[in-house]
């Protein structure tokens, strides 16, 4: 069992930079393949980047490369969420999870344990 506890949201302007982190406790931390999601209202949960264990592989969604970055330090059970040139549209609510297989995968149903999220607002 591994139990995601997510930080770090909160309101900024469009142009703006903010850092989600993500801490884990329970099992080891270094195996998991650790993913971001967001949800906005009224809309489905999609995906924003993973890490493999070690963060030598990472994956982004379109709309993300170039401004996210993820990134994980082991030794802290953490995943970090760099966000830089936020926009309104990034305004969701952001999820960590962990996923205990090999491969990083980018589907929200092949992880297996969830954080309660965290808001994020970008203002116009």
């Amino acid at each position: 069992q591994v139990q995601l506890v997510e930080s770090g949201g909160g309101l900024v302007q469009a142009g703006g930079s903010l850092r989600l982190s993500c801490a884990a406790s329970g099992r080891t931390f270094s195996s998991y393949v650790m993913g971001w999601f967001r949800q906005a209202p009224g809309k489905e949960r999609e995906f924003v980047a993973a890490s493999n264990w070690s963060g030598g592989i990472t994956y982004y969604a379109d709309s993300m490369k170039g401004r996210f970055t993820i990134s994980r330090d082991n030794a802290k059970n953490t995943v970090y969420l760099q966000m830089n040139s936020l926009k309104p549209e990034d305004t969701a609510v952001y999820y960590c999870a962990a996923d205990d297989s090999l491969a990083v995968v980018t589907i929200a149903p092949s992880y297996d344990y969830w954080g309660q999220g965290t808001q994020v607002t970008v203002s116009s």
